[in-house]
């Protein structure tokens, strides 16, 4: 008996919406919008800490966007260092997102105040808190992607 080692790669073409942990760029892709166009759109109450939040939504959507455009041309070519790459982008990213998460959610606390002692509009609150709960689910599928490229990072 031979044992065959085993190396993950990277998918190339349309494969990488179609392989674990790859396909989850579209609920990234997704959240990270959504955060985006949520946080853009309302009035910014604490410039401090939803400008972060901005940054991280755009820098996020922005890099994800060409790594799957990169990984659907086939960019990597199967190098190894792609994987290295992949692993690096979605832990910083994970942890990017979980800050801004976390400053979001502190400023949609400070505008529930706001509401409630200068008429701060209602929408501009209910928009706040789908940042924050689309805020989170983006984090869940970085941490989530960062996991499996890191095992995929190990195992070649």
């Amino acid at each position: 008996m031979s044992s065959a080692a085993t190396t993950a790669s990277l998918p190339s073409g349309f494969a990488v919406l179609t392989s674990f942990p790859d396909i989850l760029f579209i609920p990234e892709f997704v959240f990270g919008g959504l955060v985006w166009i949520l946080v853009a759109s309302t009035t910014v109450a604490l410039p401090t800490l939803q400008g972060w939040v901005m940054f991280v939504s755009v820098f996020c959507f922005v890099i994800t966007t060409l790594l799957l455009l990169s990984y659907i041309a086939g960019a990597h070519g199967g190098k190894t260092s792609w994987i290295t790459l992949d692993a690096f982008y979605h832990g910083i990213a994970a942890l990017f997102y979980l800050s801004a998460a976390v400053l979001q959610a502190s400023a949609t606390l400070a505008i529930r105040d706001l509401f409630v002692l200068n008429g701060v509009s209602f929408k501009t609150y209910q928009e706040d808190i789908a940042a924050v709960v689309f805020a989170f689910l983006a984090t869940l599928s970085y941490v989530i992607h960062e996991v499996f490229s890191l095992l995929r990072w190990k195992s070649s």
